[in-house]
């Protein structure tokens, strides 16, 4: 409990010292941007896209635009949830692994998209961050896919790769889930503009349906 406080009084503090955050919002939150090569940048729209729905469907009063926010920065405590994506190679320095350690113990959540490609790389780096722990399948019955909206069968499949089902994985310290890693999904995509990738807009509504759901998780597990 002592280590959630302490994230929280971290936000509180973000909150009043960070001078481009506006009275009236709540909340910001980041994208991570890592070393290594990958295209941390990947997805232009979807962060401010994912932001609009919840503020308007939730009414969360998130700041509208995404932060960028590196993995060994003091600031990462100011954001309740850290989002992080690409195709390509992540790599975490020590001091950086450590960081993020210590960002989810004492409270935070980190969601990795796997854009395609990801895998093997962020399986490798999050092993830095807690190498006692091993990514396990979310079951459909946990709280995170049943938020305000319900997903009883788990992640939707936005775009297809190797014909493979979505598959939600987990790292849990301490019985909380401080790490929701979405695999073969593409659930970022989904948030995207449509002219983007014109997908159909009920697709489009169900993965910013479930990127709510983890943005309302991450906001609600530690109160």
């Amino acid at each position: 409990m002592r280590l959630v406080q302490t994230l929280f009084l971290s936000l509180l503090v973000g909150v009043i010292f960070n001078n481009t955050v506006s009275a009236q919002h709540s909340y910001k939150i980041a994208k991570l941007k890592y070393g290594g090569g990958g295209d941390w940048y990947a997805n232009k729209t979807s962060m401010p896209n994912l932001i609009k729905f919840c503020n308007q469907n939730l009414r969360m009063n998130l700041f509208p635009e995404e932060d960028i926010v590196e993995p060994g920065s003091p600031d990462l405590f100011s954001y309740p949830f850290i989002h992080l994506t690409g195709h390509g190679n992540v790599l975490f320095s020590d001091s950086e692994a450590r960081n993020l350690r210590k960002y989810l113990i004492a409270g935070g959540f980190l969601h990795l998209d796997d854009n395609y490609g990801l895998d093997k790389f962020i399986r490798r780096e999050m092993k830095k961050v807690f190498p006692e722990l091993e990514f396990v399948e979310v079951p459909f019955n946990h709280p995170v896919y049943h938020q305000k909206f319900n997903f009883t069968n788990g992640l939707p499949k936005v775009h297809e790769h190797d014909s493979k089902a979505p598959q939600g994985f987990g790292l849990f310290w301490q019985g909380r889930l401080v790490c929701f890693y979405s695999y073969e999904c593409d659930l970022g995509n989904g948030w995207e503009d449509q002219s983007v990738y014109n997908d159909p807009e009920e697709l489009r509504q169900q993965a910013l349906r479930m990127g709510a759901n983890l943005v309302q998780y991450a906001l609600t597990v530690n109160q």
